[in-house]
């Protein structure tokens, strides 16, 4: 059974960073790569990386502010989150793919963790 368990949610102002952690059951996935909801609205891409680490992919919107890495000794991903903004609040999500290259729809992962809650206050 794939598990994916985050955590690094929380409340923090706006300027201010959050690292959220993704710790995967195995190691098998050819990438990994964190989403986003907000109330109302439609799940969105926010960044993936390759297993290898070596390639990674940002939203337009968190470019520069946002960084995903891994640690493969951990099985575990990251996403640090600087500048925050209210407008990122939301439940962050990450998913995971055994096969394929940086996917940004959804609908190309097949494992997916629980989510957790990142609110930004202004």
């Amino acid at each position: 059974q794939v598990q994916l368990v985050e955590s690094g949610g929380g409340l923090v102002q706006a300027g201010g960073s959050l690292r959220l952690s993704c710790a995967a059951s195995e190691r098998t996935f050819s990438a990994m790569g964190w989403f986003r909801q907000a109330p109302g609205k439609e799940r969105e891409f926010v960044a993936a990386i390759t297993w290898s680490g070596l390639s990674t992919n940002y939203a337009d919107s968190v470019k520069g502010r946002f960084t995903i890495s891994r640690d493969n000794a951990k099985n575990t991903v990251y996403l640090k989150m600087n500048s925050l903004k209210p407008e990122d609040t939301a439940v962050y999500y990450c998913a995971a793919r055994l096969n394929g290259y940086l996917a940004t729809g959804s609908y190309d992962y097949a494992y997916w963790g629980q989510g957790t809650q990142v609110t930004v206050s202004s």
